[in-house]
Parts: structure tokens; C-alpha cells; sequence
């Protein structure tokens, strides 16, 4: 199977595997919203927050940089993961103590603590099952990772269910969380053994302190990206109650659900962009600027939808208690068109060894936006965390985007900025009027079939990259001769 096949496949597995898991993902959280209200949301959505703040502590960047090596030189599994399985031993318990001890300084009520617990948990065998999936990753066979996402997400969507029904609590809603990790790290572990390797527990010394020393950077960069992502509803909860942090969480996990789309490809080619910087560095440019170019161009389009109809989403799926969400909403969505880029950005700088680039930039973003939310949500509320969201995002891109055009590699900026820019100013005039005349769904439709329209006749979409989808999807030859 040549690159662009395996790109393709793992692309579509991705692509399912996300859609279904999103999908079943979706449901679960509008049920819980609704169920549990704005308070009892907003609870489980800080606990989440202030789990997963310091649950990057838990790899430390240990399986991002498992993908890369491995990717180059498969006889390296067994070593990475036979280490770093007694590295993240060490690593968790340090984890659990310092949100064990973090969360009780802070005099939360006891409902709190034990969800907190609850999550911390599952995020202690969600890092277990990260190295796992490190390993289908680099040997680039996504779709053992795409079963897992939707056993969890399955899982996840009958837990809630379930819960729903038998009147739980928040906790009981937090102890699904615990569960499903559980049996998702038994998955990964099955498989790992049966299809790859056996992680054979060994402590090498000397492997373990180069291998530390070269994961920092990717360390400093989740512990940096983690923060802007989370510590919004930290700070909300801690200055505003949390009420206000379930409405914000209900447009931002929409927002945080559309995220699966660049992920996809961002995964997919990973691996093929560390192993493109070495040997290939034309078709690395060509992978830059078409990703570039249909990122953007899709994510334009979900920015007007989302604009001009925030109001009819946030009552659909979540109903008249979270009417505050709908301006939250409104302010994130601007952050779509840069969010589709800045993990491609991010993936890009860190597959040609650029990675400290990224943690520089990621180290920026956090500094800010502790900083804008300290300054925006006492005046602001959630309005004020909104803002500094897109604030942050908008700093990220700028800063990685100008330094790879500085370093690698210019793109067209016509074709590939100005043109989709444009198009997506004429399609959101259509949606405007059509949203007077018609409901949201077919105007969605029709909306998109205007966009392509309008694309295909300023040649945004060209005739070349409709040869290479066709070349992906036929399984004709590229050019490469690897692989």
C-alpha cells in the first residue's frame, strides 16, 4: 500500500471511527446537560477541567514522542513501551497525589471531592491506554484505536443512560467516567499484545534519561495546552460558582466535539510527516499546503452556520435552561477557522523536530490566557472566558504559522486564505436570507451546496486535488516509491 492509500485509510478509519464516536459523544452530553441542569453540569465539567489539568503530568509527552520514534524505527516498540509502561507507574501516583491534595486546599464541598476522585481515576488508565495507542499510531493502523473511541463512547452514551434512569447523582455520572477508562485500557492492552508487541517491563537507565530529556518538550507543551483549555472553567468555578460554568461548557464542548476533524487528519499523518522530513521534503510541502487549504475551507463554512444559527442549536440540544449558552456560543465559534489549523501547525513543527517552537508558542498562549481570564471573567462571566479563548487560539496561529512560513515553507495566500475567505462572506449572505424563509436544516443543506458551487467555480477546488482524491480512493500509483 503506497503513502497516499495509507494516508486515505487511515484518514476514513479516522474519519468513521471520530463520526460515530462524536456522534454517540454528542448524545451522552446532551443528556447529562439536561438531566443534571446547569449546576450539577457545571460540577461535572470542572471536575473534568481540573482533572485534566493535571493529568498531562501523567505522560509528560512520553507518547507523542513514542509515535515519532517508533514511526521511524519499528524494533523500538518493545523498548518504549516496556519503559515508559514503569515510567507512567511513577508518574500516575504522583498525579493522583497532587490533585488529591490540590482539591481539598481548595475547600470544595464533599459532592466535589468525590467526583474529582472519580475523574482522576479514569485519567490514570486513560494515560495507560495513551501508550498503547502510541504504538497502533506509529505503526499506523488506526482502526484498533477507532474501535476504542467508540466502545468508550458507546459505553459512555449507555452509562448515562442507565444513570438517567436509575436517578443517579453527579457522582454516579462521575463513576462512569472510572469505568469506561477501565475497560478501555483492558482493550488497548488485548490488542497491543495480540497484533504488535508484549511490553516487556524493564528498567533501562540509560534509556530512560535521554528518552525523558527528549519528551520535555513535548511535556511542557500538553502541560501549556492543557492549561488554556481547561483552566477557563477552573477559574470559573472558582470565581463564579458552577452554574456559569455549565453554560459555558455547553457551547464550548460543542466546539471541543468539532475539534475531532482536524484530529483526524492531524493523526493520520503524523507519522507520515516525521518519516517525509527525512526522506522527502517536496511531497512534505505538498501535505502542508492541501491540508492548509481544506481545513480552512471547511472550517469557514461551520463558522457562519454556527453564527447564524446559535440560538436554534443551543435550544434544540440543550433547552431553555442553558439560554446564556447562545451568546457563549457565539463568541467560541469564531475560534473554528483557527482551531482547524493550529494542530496541523503544532503536528507540523513537531514532525520535523521543530517541537520547541511549538512548546514556546504553546507556553505564550497559556501565560495569556490566564491572564485574560483574570482580567475578563470578574467583569465578564463566561462571556469574558469566551473571549479569551479566541484570543489565545488566534495568538497560537499567528505565532506558529509566521514562523513556519519564515523557516519551511510560503503558502499561495490567494488560493488558500483570500479565495475561501470570500466565498465564505457570499455563502454567509445566503444563509442569512434563506434563515428568513426556510428552517435551519434545510438551509444548512442548501447552504452547503451553494459553498461547494462557489468553490468549484473559483477553482478553490482544483482539478488537481480532485486527481489526488481519486487517486486515494482508486488506489492508483503516486509518485513515491516507499512504502
Amino acid at each position: 500500500m503506497n503513502t497516499v492509500q495509507r494516508i486515505a485509510k487511515n484518514s476514513l478509519v479516522l474519519l468513521a471511527s471520530n463520526i460515530i464516536s462524536k456522534i454517540l459523544s454528542f448524545f451522552y452530553v446532551m443528556y447529562i446537560a439536561r438531566y443534571l441542569g446547569a449546576e450539577g453540569f457545571g460540577i461535572l465539567s470542572f471536575a473534568l477541567a481540573f482533572t485534566g489539568i493535571f493529568g498531562v503530568f501523567s505522560d509528560l509527552g512520553l507518547s507523542t514522542l513514542t509515535v515519532r520514534e517508533v514511526a521511524r524505527d519499528k524494533s523500538l516498540a518493545g523498548k518504549y513501551l516496556g519503559n515508559i509502561t514503569i515510567i507512567k507507574i511513577f508518574l500516575v501516583i504522583i498525579t493522583f497525589g497532587l490533585i488529591a491534595i490540590t482539591i481539598n486546599l481548595l475547600d470544595y464541598p464533599t459532592q466535589t471531592i468525590k467526583v474529582v476522585y472519580f475523574l482522576a481515576l479514569s485519567v490514570i488508565f486513560s494515560s495507560f491506554s495513551n501508550i498503547f495507542n502510541s504504538i497502533f499510531q506509529a505503526y499506523e493502523k488506526m482502526e484498533y484505536q477507532s474501535i476504542e473511541q467508540i466502545l468508550s463512547s458507546t459505553l459512555m452514551l449507555v452509562g448515562a443512560l442507565f444513570s438517567i434512569s436509575q436517578r443517579f447523582s453527579v457522582v454516579g455520572f462521575a463513576s462512569i467516567y472510572f469505568m469506561v477508562s477501565a475497560i478501555s485500557l483492558g482493550y488497548s492492552f488485548v490488542v497491543c499484545v495480540w497484533k504488535f508487541t508484549k511490553p516487556k517491563i524493564e528498567v533501562d537507565w540509560s534509556f530512560w534519561k535521554p528518552t525523558i530529556k527528549e519528551a520535555l518538550p513535548f511535556a511542557l507543551t500538553g502541560i501549556f495546552v492543557t492549561i488554556y483549555f481547561w483552566v477557563d472553567s477552573v477559574m470559573l468555578s472558582l470565581m463564579k460558582g458552577n452554574e456559569v460554568v455549565g453554560w459555558y461548557n455547553a457551547a464550548y464542548k460543542l466546539i471541543f466535539i468539532l475539534m475531532v476533524i482536524p484530529s483526524i487528519f492531524v493523526v493520520s499523518t503524523f507519522p507520515v510527516m516525521s518519516r517525509h522530513f527525512k526522506s522527502t521534503k517536496n511531497l512534505l510541502k505538498q501535505e502542508y499546503e492541501v491540508a492548509i487549504k481544506y481545513l480552512f475551507v471547511f472550517a469557514l463554512f461551520l463558522f457562519i452556520y454556527g453564527l447564524i444559527f446559535a440560538d436554534k442549536i443551543i435550544l434544540i440540544i440543550y433547552g431553555n435552561g442553558y439560554l446564556p449558552s447562545i451568546k457563549a456560543l457565539q463568541v467560541l465559534i469564531c475560534v473554528i477557522p483557527i482551531i482547524f489549523l493550529t494542530p496541523l501547525l503544532g503536528n507540523f513543527l513537531a514532525s520535523v523536530d521543530k517541537q520547541r517552537v511549538v512548546t514556546i508558542v504553546a507556553g505564550a498562549n497559556a501565560g495569556l490566557n490566564v491572564l485574560l481570564n483574570a482580567l475578563l471573567i470578574p467583569k465578564f462571566s463566561y462571556i469574558g472566558a469566551s473571549i479569551a479563548t479566541v484570543l489565545t487560539e488566534g495568538l497560537g496561529w499567528i505565532l506558529m504559522f509566521s514562523y513556519i512560513s519564515r523557516h519551511f515553507f510560503k503558502i499561495p495566500a490567494i488560493e488558500n486564505i483570500i479565495k475561501p475567505i470570500c466565498i465564505s462572506i457570499l455563502t454567509a449572505i445566503f444563509l442569512y436570507f434563506l434563515r428568513q424563509q426556510l428552517n435551519w436544516i434545510l438551509t444548512g443543506i442548501l447552504g452547503v451546496l451553494i459553498y461547494i458551487l462557489l468553490l468549484y467555480i473559483s477553482h478553490t477546488i482544483s482539478e488537481s486535488d480532485i486527481r489526488l482524491i481519486k487517486q486515494s480512493i482508486l488506489g492508483e500509483k503516486d509518485n513515491e516509491k516507499q512504502g
